[in-house]
Order: structure tokens, then C-alpha cells, then sequence
């Protein structure tokens, strides 16, 4: 059967590169003889009797004490049903790889063939002893709740069903605040459940614990109402049967203050929200398609308070917002179950966090001025980097209060300075950068078009919302390509400057080109040639305000590609240097390379301007920028023309911008490794801080540096980003990937935005 071009792009997505989305990777040396002596045999053996000395060192010397199961049958899997282990994978894969990025904890996906409730319980406890933690996905109801339970009994580690309990403390939370804000009595409420699977039980077994009034409940499955006097109930769908004579989910809603909606898209209706009661809160989390769309809902009830599964409407009940912060804070004190005053500290600790006052990365990650707490925020957002600091400790805390945390935490602060440190802002920052950009896309003009990698990455922006692209080119050789690779395209605009129907477009800008650069040698029969050129017309198109940024590059020569932009456009008024730099993506956090890419050999004064600009676009991300002036010497301790330069750079610095967190000249292992530079040079201005941005002596340190950080440590990357444009342009450097080219469009389309 052919598949869809998105279906195509997801099976390549898993395809490309080594299969599959995780890895496991070794965290000890073991490039000798001596380190593989150490983590085999004979070395091995000395933790092995260790650990059955005391079975307890085995989160001493293990992984364990990291390390979470992700296990399933693949009975119930996301949308699709009973597809079997193998075809659950990719989902674990998944959530493992979620689990990692928001809370840092190792994972092991799990796939087990068994659907008998026995065989499978034996085989996760015959396993168990790998693990510190067991979170089981996509197991079909009623066998989910036998077998949670029986685990959570028989085993001595936190074991969680997030399809249970993942959506029922989101939604709770969301409950405490929506009641608050609709100014209702949580054991007063009237709640109508549409859905009886495991979630649907979840959610209401608990939202029954913080008050909700059992008798007050009416639960609908696919047979319709859930009433005492159906002889066809399971023991679960039992305890929440109604006495009312009502068949129909119009009936339960007439009157009802809430409705909690977790089965299938579109079966609620406008008017049935119309006969729900004052201040409605509707929670409709059926996927992709709610239970009644988000726009008939509010369009139909101004008072209502609505929640979907959906990330492109306000309050989105999202489960990242709680798995991996609540296994975080289990592992870390080592508790032997997650309870229920543990799914309560994390209900309170989400509601509460909405209440905060929302950091402006927050804000601008999502496009927003200002995001307080009312009815379209009554979550946090997934974004927020504040969750694995609130969260997990919150459920680190129940967990030592009600007694079954075996390695009690004592300092507070430096266990939430911990959990700060785990993540950096690596993954979260280009997620915020991305977010930013999908709030306010802007026209970005592609000057190569007729390259399907730039095609490409146009067709993923435009389709992403992250940008507007416009395609520069010969019409029917970008079609060509199009078709060639099954490209959709729709109705993003071509324009080919050579083409007589773009005369008028070409001979304005030509004109306007002719103006800036008449006295520096250029005719207007010379402007009018240029215009013809795709790296002229797409800058005459920023400049001229048809377009918001220019990205070109792939193709052709850094130098050749900059000059058409530094003719049309020019430099910002302040920048007498213009710049390169490179953001790299790392464990403990971005780190950001200049000059990589324009300036050969930089003097002492150069290498100030360079800084200072940097300086102003890590700002820009929300980030302090912390600066090392790098050299082979280390604060006078070489001379030499590089050394002695990075020495003067300071000292300008030091003049013109006495508030930059800035010193030099260092040698790059000091710059990075903290503790060696506070043992050694102890007096710095980088001492106890974490050094995030380096400024490179010249040209080919630069370069060469980033490079092999990008070959040898399989970082992420954007770059070279242009610095110091009086309008955004960014030059791709030479077989950037898709991806690359997406994230470069998404710097482009903010570093417009701040402009703006």
C-alpha cells in the first residue's frame, strides 16, 4: 500500500542512521587495556562480591538506581489497538527517549509477549532486579489494573501504569484549578466521564480523593450510560454505576458542572455544552480530534474552561508533564512504590506551579507576552524547566512522609541545584527557540530552491508553522524536483529573478541597489545584472521588507554568498565586525562557538567587537553569556601574537563593557572544567561559574573546533549564525542537512521576531 508523504517521512525518521530512536552508551573510560581490566574480568568481580556481600551496593556500583523498565504487550497501544510487542517498540522507544530528555533517567524498552495476566506478572518480576523503576504502557483494561496492583504488591521498586495514572494527575491538577477559577466545591460538582478504559478509572478514582462525590458521577462506555441496573458491568465499572434514569450522554451533560471526555473525537455537541451548568469545565482528551473541537466549545460558552490533548490550544493535558518528574523523584530517594501521597504531591506541586508567575523564556517560548494563571492557563506548559525542580521534589518528599523512601534526601537545595544540573538547557532551548518561532512565523525567502535539501526543509517549515517560505529559482526545475522526490509543496511561492515576469520587482530593487552602492563602482546597468543573481534579489527582498530573512549557503561559497548581503543589506549601525557563531548542544548545556566563519585573523580590538556581539545574541536566548577569550596560554602564562592579543581583547573589555562575565586569555580544558579552574586559577571571573560561550583567537581555531565537536561528539548544532546584519541573513555552510537547514530557518524566523 503507497504511503503518505508524512507516513514516508515518519518511517524514514526511524530508518535513518543506526534503527530505532536509543542507544546505550558507556559512561566509563574504556579506550585501555587497564579500563577494560576495570569493567570486565578481573576487575568486574570486586563489585560482584560487593553487591551480593550486600545486595543493597547494587545502586552503588550499578546503574540500577537510574535505570527504568518500560514494559508492554502491546495490547492497548496509543490509537491503534492491539497490535502485538514487536509493533509496540516504537511507542516504548518513545517513551523512553521522553523519559531521558525531560527527567534524565535510563531506560530499557520492554517487550513482552504475553497477554495472561500470570505469565506476564512472573516475567516483569523475573526481570525486576535490572531495574530501579518499572513504568508499564499500553496494557488493555481490566488485565492493567490486576496487574499494577499484583506488581506494586510483590516488588520492593516504584511501579506506575502511566496510561492510569499519567492523565488522571495532569487532569487533576488542572480539576483543583479549573474549580477555583469557576468559583465550585469540588464535592458538589456534578462529573460526567465519557470513557471507561483504564485512564477513564484512573481519573475518576482520584479526582474522587481530593473530594469529588462518587454519587455525583455519571460514567459513560461505548454501550452508553453506566447504570446499576446493566448486567453487564466489570467489578471497576461497577463501583462508579449510577442510580439515575438517564441512557445518553446529552442527558448526563444537562446540568453537569464538568465533563472529562477520553474516548473518541467529535461526539459532543454545541448544544449539549449550552445545558452544561455556569462556569463549564470540559476536559475533552480524545486524540487528534477532541471530543467537541476547541473552537465550537468556546465559541459556544464564554464562561467555559477547556482542556484538550492538543498542543495548539491552551491548557494541554500532556503526560510528560508528570512521568519523569514523579520516577525522578522516586528514584532519587529510593522509595519502594509510588503511592498515593506521591500521585497527590504531584497533583498539588502541577496546580500549584500554574499558579507561579511564568519566567519570560516561558512566555517567549510560546509566543506570549505575558502567561498568568486564569482559564487558559490552569497547567504549566511542557516547556517550563521549572517542572523537574518542583515536581520532583514534591514527590521525593510524600515519598519520605509516608515512609517508603530508603535514602532520605537532607539538603534540599543542592538536590534541586542536582536536578537542574541533569538537563542543562540543551534540548529545552531549541524547543523554546521552535515554539517562539510557530507563534509569529515570518516569510523567510530560500535562495537555493532547486536543492532538495532546501526544499525539503522549506516544505517542514511551512508545514510546521515555523515559517513562510519563499522559493527563489527556475519554476519548473524546483516542480521537477518536487515531483522527482514527492515533495507537496502547495501554495508556497516560487519567484524566478531571471524570469521577464518579475521585470517591475527586479528593476525597483536594482534602482535601490544602484542608490547604496553607486559610488563605490556600480552602474545601474551592473545593479540591474546583479538582480538576476538569487543571493541579490532574495537580500533586495529583506531589505526592501518583501521577506524577513534570507537563507542561502548550501551551495556555494560562504564568502561568495555574504557579499550580495553585506552590498543590499549592510551591517547594523554599531557593528563595525561581522560574525559567525555556532550553538552546540551539550549534556551540561548549549555552549556557544565565535567567530567559526568570517573574520581569518582577528585583532585585539576585533576580537572585543566580536564578543561584545555575541555576547548580545546569547543574551537574547535568555541566557548570561559566561566568556572565555581562548589561547594556548593561560593568563599570561605564554606570550606570542595570539596569546598577547586574547590579553589586550580583555583588557578593552574590561573598559567598554565592565558588566560582561568575560576573562582571558585561557586554555580551553580550563575554560570548560570547572573544578580544575577554580583549583588553579581560583581569582578568575569564570571561578565557580559555568563557562557557556567561547571566543576563539582566529579563524582557524574556531573552525576547526566546532567541527570536530560536531564529527567526534555527535552534537546537535545550529549554525554559523550570521551576527551583526542590519536585517536577518544566515548563510548555510556547505552539505547542511534537512535538519540543519530547519534549524537555522528557526533562528532566522526569531532573530526577525526580535527585530520586529
Amino acid at each position: 500500500m503507497a504511503k503518505t508523504r508524512k507516513e514516508q517521512d515518519a518511517l524514514e525518521y526511524h530508518a535513518q542512521g543506526k534503527p530505532g530512536k536509543i542507544e546505550v552508551v558507556p559512561t566509563k573510560p574504556y579506550s585501555t587495556q587497564r579500563d577494560l581490566s576495570l569493567a570486565y574480568s578481573p576487575g568486574v568481580a570486586v563489585p560482584c562480591l560487593e553487591i551480593a556481600a550486600n545486595k543493597d551496593d547494587v545502586y552503588k556500583y550499578t546503574a540500577k538506581g537510574n535505570l527504568v523498565a518500560v514494559i508492554s504487550n502491546g495490547t492497548a497501544v496509543l490509537g491503534l489497538g492491539d497490535i502485538g510487542p514487536e509493533a509496540s517498540k516504537p511507542v516504548m522507544e518513545g517513551k523512553g527517549l521522553l523519559f531521558k530528555i525531560f527527567a534524565d533517567i535510563d531506560v530499557f524498552d520492554i517487550e513482552i509477549d504475553a497477554t495472561d495476566v500470570d505469565k506476564f506478572v512472573e516475567t516483569v518480576k523475573a526481570i525486576s532486579p535490572t531495574f530501579g523503576g518499572i513504568n508499564l504502557e499500553d496494557i488493555k483494561a481490566p488485565e492493567c489494573f490486576e496487574i499494577e496492583e499484583r506488581l506494586k504488591n510483590e516488588l520492593n521498586i516504584p511501579v506506575m501504569h502511566d496510561d492510569q495514572h499519567g492523565t488522571a494527575i495532569i487532569t487533576a491538577a488542572a480539576l483543583l484549578n479549573a474549580i477555583e477559577l469557576a468559583d465550585k466545591k469540588i464535592d458538589k460538582i456534578k462529573l460526567v466521564v465519557n470513557g471507561a478504559g483504564a485512564s477513564a478509572m484512573s481519573c475518576t478514582k482520584l479526582y474522587v480523593t481530593l473530594g469529588v462525590n462518587p454519587e455525583n458521577i455519571v460514567m459513560l462506555d461505548s454501550k452508553g450510560v453506566i447504570r446499576k441496573d446493566r448486567e453487564d458491568l466489570s467489578e471497576s465499572k461497577k463501583q462508579y454505576a449510577t442510580n439515575r434514569k438517564i441512557d445518553t450522554l446529552e442527558e448526563a451533560l444537562d446540568g453537569a458542572d464538568m465533563f472529562l471526555g477520553l474516548s473518541k473525537g467529535n461526539i459532543v455537541s454545541k448544544a449539549m455544552i449550552k445545558k452544561m451548568a455556569k462556569n463549564p469545565i470540559v476536559f475533552a482528551l480524545a486524540n487528534p480530534d477532541p471530543e467537541i473541537p476547541y473552537k465550537d466549545a468556546i465559541a459556544t460558552r464564554k464562561d467555559i474552561i477547556m482542556a484538550t490533548g492538543r498542543s495548539d490550544h491552551p491548557n494541554q493535558v500532556n503526560n510528560v508533564l508528570g512521568f519523569p518528574y514523579i520516577f525522578r523523584g522516586a528514584l532519587d530517594v529510593r522509595a519502594t512504590s509510588i503511592n498515593e501521597e506521591m500521585k497527590l504531591a504531584a497533583v498539588k506541586a502541577v496546580a500549584q506551579l500554574a499558579k507561579e508567575p511564568v519566567p519570560e523564556e516561558v512566555n517567549e517560548a510560546y509566543n506570549q507576552k505575558n502567561i498568568t494563571f486564569g482559564r487558559n492557563f490552569i497547567i504549566p506548559k511542557p516547556l517550563d524547566t521549572r517542572l523537574i525542580t518542583t515536581i520532583a521534589p514534591a514527590v521525593a518528599k510524600a515519598a519520605m512522609d509516608s515512609g517508603v523512601a530508603l535514602q532520605p534526601i537532607t539538603d534540599w537545595d543542592e538536590y534541586k541545584e542536582s536536578l537542574a544540573k541533569r538537563l542543562g538547557l540543551n534540548n529545552k532551548l531549541l524547543k523554546s527557540i521552535t515554539e517562539k518561532a510557530k507563534g509569529n512565523p515570518k516569510k523567510v525567502v530560500f535562495a537555493e530552491a532547486d536543492n532538495y535539501k532546501i526544499l525539503k526543509a522549506a516544505q517542514v517549515v511551512y508545514e510546521e508553522g515555523i515559517a513562510h517560505p519563499i522559493l527563489l529559482g527556475k519554476v519548473a526545475k524546483i516542480e521537477e524536483v518536487a515531483k522527482e522526490y514527492n515533495l507537496e509543496l502547495g501554495d508556497i511561492p516560487i519567484i524566478d529573478p531571471r524570469s521577464s515576469k518579475h521585470r517591475d520587482k527586479k528593476n525597483f530593487y536594482a534602482a535601490m541597489l544602484y542608490e547604496k552602492r553607486k559610488r563605490k563602482g556600480v552602474t545601474l546597468a551592473e545593479a540591474q545584472e546583479m538582480m538576476r543573481s538569487r543571493n541579490y534579489f532574495g537580500s533586495a527582498m529583506v531589505e526592501m521588507g518583501d521577506a524577513d530573512a534570507l537563507i542561502s549557503g548550501l551551495t556555494r561559497n560562504y564568502k561568495n554568498t555574504i557579499r550580495p548581503a553585506l552590498h543590499v543589506i549592510g551591517t547594523d549601525d554599531d557593528v563595525k565586525k561581522i560574525a559567525g557563531m555556532y550553538i552546540i548542544f551539550t549534556k551540561k548545556g548549549p555552549i556557544f562557538f565565535a567567530d567559526t566563519t568570517v573574520n581569518l585573523n582577528p585583532t585585539a580590538r576585533d576580537i572585543a567587537d566580536i564578543t561584545a556581539l555575541t555576547a548580545k545574541i546569547v543574551d537574547r536566548f535568555k541566557i548570561v553569556p559566561k566568556i572565555a577569550l581562548l589561547s594556548y596560554s593561560n593568563f599570561g602564562s605564554a606570550d606570542g601574537e595570539d596569546a598577547i592579543k586574547m590579553r589586550e581583547a580583555k583588557k578593552i573589555l574590561e573598559r567598554e563593557y565592565p558588566d560582561l562575565i568575560v576573562d582571558g586569555e585561557i586554555q580551553a580544558n580550563f575554560a570548560l572544567n570547572k573544578e580544575l579552574r577554580n583549583e588553579i586559577f581560583p581569582f578568575s571571573e569564570l571561578a565557580r561559574k559555568n563557562t557557556n560561550t567561547l571566543i576563539f583567537p582566529n579563524l582557524a581555531a574556531g573552525n576547526i573546533a566546532y567541527k570536530l565537536m560536531l564529527e567526534m561528539g555527535e552534537f546537535e548544532s545550529i549554525g554559523p549564525i550570521l551576527l551583526g546584519m542590519k536585517k536577518p541573513v544566515h548563510i548555510l555552510q556547505l552539505g547542511s542537512s534537512v535538519r540543519e537547514i530547519v534549524n537555522m530557518v528557526t533562528i532566522a524566523v526569531t532573530d526577525a521576531q526580535t527585530r520586529k
